[in-house]
């Protein structure tokens, strides 16, 4: 009888590949859980929970992404500073201050909570407007966050 073997990645065999997403009119959740699984490299077949085989991901404008309904009003984003009190702020108002933490921080919390999550999360690059200094790396157009 012969026995199937389980293919696990190792880090010296994944090549990691550079994607260029546009995130303009795009829908913050869905876009954030497709880049999730990019960065975390769900969408390959190679697969290894414990390896870091993910793509780099550089989005731009970010400042354009839209959330549906009222959450522009409603969702707020909390921090704390040491000193006594909660700060909060609306996603209008975050928008406005820092428009790439919203799409940040919604993939950061997509992402598994573990020391491998930070190396993940170090290969998205998100900015405000159109320009990006990554030409370098070649980055190939992929379509991003749109309904099924």
């Amino acid at each position: 009888m012969q026995q199937m073997k389980t293919y696990m990645a190792r880090p010296s065999e994944v090549e990691q590949k550079w994607w260029l997403v546009d995130a303009s009119d795009k829908v913050v959740g869905r876009l954030a859980s497709d880049l999730a699984m990019v960065l975390m490299g769900k969408n390959r077949p190679t697969y290894t929970p414990h390896v870091d085989n993910g793509d780099y991901v550089v989005v731009i404008n970010a400042a354009k992404v839209v959330f549906t309904g009222s959450k522009w009003e409603q969702k707020e984003y909390a921090w704390y500073t040491g000193h006594p009190g909660q700060h909060t702020e609306n996603a209008a108002k975050r928008l406005a201050r820092r428009p790439e933490t919203i799409l940040r921080e919604a993939v950061r919390r997509m992402l598994p909570k573990n020391r491998l999550a930070f190396k993940t999360l170090d290969k998205l690059k998100i900015y405000p407007g159109s320009e990006h200094p990554h030409q370098a790396q070649l980055p190939e157009v992929k379509e991003l966050g749109v309904k099924d």
